[in-house]
């Protein structure tokens, strides 16, 4: 049975909130009008694209028999504020899901982290079959909130595939490596077009 701590939930929601934010922050270029018009599509889109990726690593582990439980990276979240205002990018490391048990084997390691960047690819594929509904007109509100959570949510989950599949340090892809080359490169690869495509959409 799949069970939340108190705690856990707290992580996540903190989470979410300042990576939107960071975004927000990003893509509305110091204007407080878009910052603010931002917000609540970067929060669907964050929570879809953050939240199912680090619960797709907890429900795999789970499915393994092993206790996993998401944890903040305070570090992290201060790493991402600090490179969002310097360089204007987002390096999103703001926690992990963390497995306790004992004979984690490669292949398991590598199929619950290949897990995450998935779900992003599943969720980037989906926002981008909507991308036809994009609209430019900024006089209707919630077209232009609609249009942007279309946008973002086609986005940050093609980034978030591309940058958790990087394959250094604690990040997903280098477990997934280890595992199995071919499916590592064929998953990296496949997100990074899309990351590509997304950069391609006219900006609105």
């Amino acid at each position: 049975m799949v069970s939340f701590t108190a705690r856990e939930v707290r992580d996540i929601v903190i989470s979410m909130l300042f990576i939107a934010v960071i975004f927000a922050y990003i893509f509305s270029q110091s204007n407080i009008n878009a910052f603010i018009l931002l917000i609540p599509s970067l929060l669907i889109a964050v929570g879809l694209g953050f939240v199912l990726h680090e619960l797709a690593h907890k429900f795999v582990a789970m499915r393994y028999g092993f206790y996993a439980e998401f944890r903040i990276w305070f570090e992290g979240l201060i790493f991402a504020v600090i490179t969002a205002i310097i360089i204007k990018l987002a390096f999103v490391a703001p926690g992990a899901v963390y497995i306790h048990g004992n004979n984690i084997s490669r292949e398991q390691n590598g199929k619950i982290s290949l897990a995450g960047p998935l779900v992003n690819i599943v969720l980037a594929l989906i926002f981008f079959g909507l991308t036809p509904y994009i609209t430019y007109n900024t006089i209707d509100v919630w077209g232009y909130v609609l249009s942007n959570l279309i946008y973002f949510g086609f986005f940050i989950n093609s980034y978030l595939a591309a940058f958790n599949l990087i394959p250094l340090g604690i990040l997903d892809g280098a477990k997934v490596l280890r595992w199995n080359p071919l499916i590592w490169g064929i998953t990296f690869v496949f997100s990074v077009i899309l990351v590509l495509r997304a950069l391609n959409i006219v900006s609105f």
